[in-house]
């Protein structure tokens, strides 16, 4: 069978080389080269950029009108810098072309939304970049929770913290919400996910520690209530020992489920996760097997695209996401 063929749109984003990484080690798919359209955009997180990556510096170099006129064309990667994403995704679900764009997608609802019409219209399939999805212990944890030995889910706690340095912390102020866009946008995700509905009410609590005498938001904290109970998510750039605390608690009536750390670096991108599970009084410590960010994301994405799987992900979720998502970070 053919292998689908796949660009990248932007490299400044901080997954773009990890998903091209694993674009190229996936055997579905050929990366046949990327596009930059903002040479100048540097993302304060990012120290692999084009100038220092050797990732790219063998790749051919496109310009986005070249890939928009190419027909053998079945795929984009979208990473480039948050405020332009939809945007160059627009041009290319205009033509059908399929699209892995990274998280969130969109500094604003109406544009993201004209995005998954656009796609639903043209049968693009989208599949965003949430990087805890293809998780082999959250993948667990749904599994659980969908056969019911969870008992009914009334809760979920997500926490995704770190220390930034001075540069990134005033990145972050640019962005309506701060961290909570950045990052809190995985753990809302989380909750969407375990709770299978939108909340009824959503309240943010956003916030600034004044963090190296700035005033971004850099204390992400929501709640969003259910009517048999209240979840919430937390993201600060301002922790120290962020990273081992980052972590997913899933509470149902029979049983709960916590993953802590929820991603342990082994070496490179290689990562495991450990969780405790509880279920009926017994509980049972498990550990995953060595796996990285995002090989499951783009190994599903080419099982949607050659119709080997449905994107369990549908438009309709995405979108509530990203509504929800802005709901959080007191946008629109």
């Amino acid at each position: 069978m053919n292998k689908i063929k796949i660009a990248q749109v932007g490299t400044g984003h901080p997954h773009a080389s990890g998903a091209a990484a694993a674009f190229l080690a996936d055997p579905a798919f050929e990366l046949i080269g990327f596009a930059e359209p903002s040479p100048d955009y540097r993302h304060p997180e990012n120290p692999c950029f084009l100038d220092s990556s050797t990732l790219y510096s063998g790749m051919k170099q496109y310009s986005v009108e070249e890939l928009l006129a190419m027909e053998e064309l079945d795929a984009v990667a979208i990473e480039c810098e948050e405020e332009n994403a939809t945007k160059y995704a627009l041009l290319f679900a205009e033509k059908g072309i399929h699209i892995y764009m990274d998280k969130p997608g969109s500094h604003g609802y109406t544009s993201f939304e004209r995005l998954i019409n656009t796609c639903k219209k043209s049968g693009s399939i989208l599949k965003m970049g949430y990087m805890y999805r293809y998780n082999p212990l959250v993948m667990k944890a749904r599994e659980l929770a969908a056969s019911g030995a969870l008992g009914e889910i009334y809760a979920v706690e997500a926490q995704m913290s770190l220390l930034y340095p001075e540069a990134m912390c005033r990145w972050i102020g640019k962005h309506r919400g701060g961290m909570m866009y950045y990052l809190g946008c995985h753990d809302i995700d989380l909750v969407l996910q375990f709770m299978g509905t939108l909340p009824e009410e959503i309240i943010p609590l956003n916030t600034s520690t004044g963090q190296y005498g700035l005033d971004s938001e850099n204390y992400g904290f929501a709640v969003l209530k259910y009517p048999k109970g209240v979840s919430f998510v937390k993201t600060t750039c301002a922790e120290h020992n962020g990273f081992p605390r980052r972590q997913l608690v899933v509470c149902g009536t029979r049983g709960t489920v916590e993953i802590k750390p929820i991603e342990i670096f082994l070496h490179g991108i290689t990562l495991k996760s450990e969780a405790v599970i509880t279920i009926d009084g017994k509980t049972e410590h498990i550990e995953s097997a060595p796996f990285d960010r995002y090989s499951g994301t783009i190994r599903a994405f080419a099982d949607h695209i050659t119709g080997k799987s449905e994107n369990p992900f549908t438009y309709d979720y995405e979108l509530g996401l990203f509504k929800t998502l802005m709901a959080c970070c007191s946008a629109e």
